[in-house]
C-alpha cells in the first residue's frame, strides 16, 4: 500500500472514532447526520495535505474523498433535515428551515462540487504545478479562497458546469468544496 493511502485510510477511520464521540446522545436521524458531517469533515481534513502538494498527488484518493462527499450531499443531506430536527445535541440553526431553499441550494452544490472534483482528480494540482495539460490556468488554491460564497464566487460556483469543473485543477474545486461547506456551516451550525 503507498503511504498516502495509508494515511488517509488512517484518515477516515479517525473520522470514525472522532464523530463517534463527539455526536454521544445523538440518536435517530440527527445522529445520521451528525455522522455523515463528521465523515465528510474528517476526509476533507485527511486530504487537504494531499491538496497543498504535502504529500504526493493521489488522484484515487481525491475520488474517493469524492464519492464520501456526494454520498451525504444532495438530497441524501436535506433528507436528514426533517423540520425541527435541531434539538440537542443537533448543532442545526433554526435557520436552516427559515432559509430552507438556501439550504437546499448549498446542499445541492456541494453535490455537484464533489461531482466535479472526482472527475477533475487526473488533472492534478495548480497550487504546486501538477495540474494536467486538461485544466483551466489561473483556477489554483489562491484565487477562489477567502470569499466564502460571499458576493459573486458563490453565484459563479452555483452555475459551474460539471464540464467546467472537470476541467479545473484537483485543488481548485476542493478548495470550493471547503467554501461552500464553510458557507452552510457560518449560516446554519451552532458553533460550539
Amino acid at each position: 500500500m503507498k503511504p498516502t493511502r495509508f494515511l488517509l485510510g488512517v484518515g477516515f477511520v479517525g473520522a470514525f472514532a472522532v464523530a463517534a464521540i463527539a455526536h454521544s446522545g445523538a440518536t435517530g436521524i440527527v445522529k445520521t447526520r451528525m455522522d455523515g458531517m463528521g465523515a465528510m469533515g474528517e476526509a476533507v481534513k485527511a486530504l487537504a495535505p494531499v491538496m497543498r502538494g504535502q504529500v504526493p498527488y493521489d488522484a484515487k484518493a481525491v475520488r474517493d474523498t469524492a464519492s464520501l462527499i456526494k454520498a451525504h450531499a444532495g438530497a441524501a443531506m436535506i433528507d436528514t433535515f426533517p423540520v425541527d430536527s435541531n434539538a440537542h445535541p443537533s448543532m442545526a440553526k433554526a435557520d436552516i428551515w427559515k432559509n430552507w431553499d438556501e439550504f437546499q441550494g448549498l446542499a445541492m452544490q456541494l453535490e455537484t462540487l464533489a461531482k466535479g472534483m472526482a472527475l477533475a482528480a487526473g488533472n492534478g494540482l495548480m497550487a504546486t504545478g501538477q495540474a494536467g495539460a486538461g485544466s483551466m490556468m489561473g483556477m489554483g488554491t489562491g484565487n477562489m479562497a477567502g470569499g466564502a460564497m460571499m458576493g459573486g464566487q458563490g453565484q459563479m460556483m452555483a452555475d459551474m458546469s460539471l464540464e467546467a469543473l472537470a476541467a479545473m485543477p484537483a485543488d481548485a474545486v476542493f478548495n470550493m468544496v471547503g467554501q461552500t461547506c464553510s458557507a452552510c456551516h457560518t449560516r446554519f451550525r451552532v458553533e460550539k
